[in-house]
């Protein structure tokens, strides 16, 4: 048997192991403490398996902006990986590799979170321990990490709050509120394939890192090499407390007074089938709907919290077949409304039946769309939103969701602010706007009731109808601070029920919606480039469209490019919009298309809006702009390759 260095060093010599990859094994086996990895290394290079070397080690896995994601179990098992197997038949241990989640890239961003929030409260001045809110959904070492992530916590001096199963994301942004917490983390990779976890970490308004903080804490994780911390005499190592139903019960109550007419659910009671695709959701969605008036049902067979999520190919509610399971049972069972979140409940997908009796999948850029519209005419309606204060009022959406809601806002007199992807710019701005009420009228806001808080801000600051983006994220409320699957779930039962007491159809209101503003079609594509090489690819193809710009699309010219990576840019409230590797393309005509690669995943996404005229008639301008949206992408698609191969 040959010493791991001769093996990884014959390898770089011959092209089949990276420099990079040789460097980054070197570093990881001299920082880490896990007994797991070197027989790990050891066992791959002599197989021989220089491709899964190069995955897990071609580079660090950074702390970003939202935290860490990678995968947790190798495309490869190892056999010291494997051991004596874990729940849902997994490994007993996660995977090794400088660019997976582990539990040394997993302790080093909880010691370097903690050493930037330890800072931040004593240059408050404080001498009080650190207050932190940890939570996890059902994937595969989730809880794992999550009671890993708790120790750290408590021996080095952090007074925590650990949930005590699975729970969705946005419980835990609402209790780093409710509890006066510094910081939070959830354990999570939201809907991405069941390989991957990750780490996502929060600040002590609930809302994800943004600057100065996320430039904080990444130096702070990333200067750290090893995994390996000592922990604080126990007199000075901080508390641990198990959050249960007690506290759900505190988050349902806060949810049920978002809902604007509740008296409609009860008379409709809406028929439901609902799905948490082996995740969170159920926790709370379930029992919710059925205490404000609906008649649900579940996908038993889905019921099942596993991190293999097994009925389904990706537990993605963005995805028609994850749906699949749920639309036959409506059928069967006679229901009309379909509801299916991810593993962490942050996004929401429905499916409604139509006038024909046929199940219609919306997109997420549709739900969003109708739930603004609802919010803002039934807002108007209850005099909430009126002359003296409309121009307090506001809704916030992304750059790359659709333009409908634009319309819908525009149309209410309600401005529209446009963010850049992500909610966490969605939440920065709520925290502006609740920093802009006078600090003696916000003094115990965070248990303000929604009526008071909406006073407060319609008098002093901006209030925030609605939020969203064309992932299937939505927000109606500001006691949380990321999107929240469980709010949209009752927002959506609500507007199934106006729809039922103005029989019609939930297709039918879109259809409505197109003709009075233009049918408005969108399309995400995506070009998926996995490992060391598809990274390269991705950055080279993004930076491509900037110096070999695309002068006309489909016989429509380019008429205007807007570049993002610059930071130049402001939004319509005059805040300047960080800089993002995005690039905006507008057509002759009203279409347009977004170019931004992922930053969660690997891919390089491509967002295609189109548009008809008002009051045309919605199928033959539906057919027109989805033609054409299809002809552009086929132009792009092809135009993309030819960029990658460089013929």
């Amino acid at each position: 048997m040959k010493p791991l260095e001769s093996l990884l060093q014959e390898a770089v010599a011959s092209g089949s192991l990276l420099e990079s990859s040789l460097n980054n094994i070197t570093s990881f086996l001299a920082g880490t403490q896990d007994p797991v990895a070197p027989a790990a290394i050891q066992e791959l290079a002599e197989r021989q398996a220089w491709d899964e070397l190069n995955d897990r080690f071609y580079k660090n896995l950074a702390f970003g902006t939202g935290g860490l994601r990678g995968r947790t179990i190798g495309k490869i098992v190892t056999t010291a990986e494997q051991g004596q197997g874990g729940p849902n038949n997994r490994p007993e241990f996660p995977c090794i590799g400088s660019a997976c989640m582990n539990y040394f890239n997993v302790g080093r961003a909880m010691y370097g979170l903690i050493i930037y929030v330890k800072k931040h409260v004593a240059a408050q001045n404080s001498t009080r321990k650190p207050r932190i809110v940890i939570g996890h959904d059902t994937r595969h070492f989730s809880r794992n990490f999550a009671e890993y992530c708790a120790k750290i916590a408590v021996e080095l001096g952090c007074d925590t709050f650990l949930f005590d199963a699975p729970r969705a994301t946005p419980e835990i942004s609402f209790a780093i509120r409710e509890l006066n917490a510094d910081t939070g983390v959830v354990l999570t990779a939201s809907h991405n394939p069941s390989h991957d976890n990750g780490f996502k970490a929060y600040f002590d308004d609930g809302a994800q890192l943004v600057p100065p903080h996320d430039i904080g804490v990444i130096q702070e994780v990333n200067a750290l090499k090893s995994d390996v911390y000592e922990a604080l005499p126990a007199n000075q190592q901080g508390t641990l407390t198990e959050l249960g139903s007690d506290f759900d019960h505190i988050y349902s109550s806060r949810l049920k007074n978002i809902l604007l007419r509740p008296d409609l659910i009860a008379a409709q009671a809406p028929k439901i089938v609902y799905s948490n695709l082996h995740g969170t959701g159920g926790h709370i969605i379930v029992p919710l709907l059925k205490e404000i008036g609906c008649d649900v049902q579940t996908v038993a067979i889905q019921d099942t919290q596993d991190g293999r999520f097994p009925t389904v190919k990706s537990p993605n509610p963005e995805n028609s077949e994850a749906l699949t399971l749920a639309i036959e049972q409506a059928d069967k069972s006679g229901r009309d409304i379909v509801i299916a979140t991810d593993p962490d409940c942050d996004r929401m997908g429905v499916a409604v039946r139509d006038a024909s009796g046929k199940m219609r999948l919306l997109t997420g850029n549709q739900t969003g769309s109708l739930l603004a519209w609802y919010r803002c005419k039934t807002m108007t309606d209850l005099g909430w939103i009126n002359d003296s204060n409309r121009s307090r009022a506001v809704m916030i959406k992304t750059f790359v969701t659709s333009q409908l809601q634009d319309s819908i806002g525009h149309h209410y007199g309600i401005e529209v602010v446009n963010v850049l992807t992500g909610f966490k710019y969605i939440a920065q701005k709520l925290g502006k706007y609740e920093q802009a009420i006078p600090a003696d009228k916000r003094v115990g806001y965070r248990s303000m009731s929604e009526a008071e808080t909406r006073a407060l801000r319609l008098e002093y600051s901006r209030f925030f109808v609605f939020g969203g983006e064309e992932s299937y994220g939505y927000l109606a409320q500001d006691f949380v601070r990321d999107k929240d699957a469980n709010a949209a779930a009752i927002l959506f039962a609500e507007l199934a029920a106006y729809a039922a007491e103005q029989k019609k159809t939930i297709p039918d209101l879109l259809d409505n919606l197109f003709l009075q503003y233009g049918v408005h079609l969108e399309m995400g594509k995506s070009l998926v480039m996995e490992g060391a090489d598809g990274a390269s690819k991705i950055a080279a193809l993004s930076q491509s469209y900037l110096q070999n710009p695309l002068q006309e699309v489909h016989g429509m010219k380019v008429t205007r490019i807007r570049d993002f990576t610059k930071g130049n840019l402001y939004d319509e409230e005059g805040d300047s919009i960080p800089k993002t590797d995005m690039i905006i393309m507008e057509l002759e005509g009203g279409f347009s298309f977004a170019v931004r690669p992922s930053g969660t995943e690997p891919k390089i996404k491509y967002y295609f809006f189109g548009k008809g005229q008002p009051g045309e008639e919605v199928n033959t301008s539906r057919k027109t702009v989805q033609d054409t949206l299809n002809a552009i992408w086929a132009e792009i698609e092809a135009d993309a390759h030819k960029r990658v191969s460089g013929h």
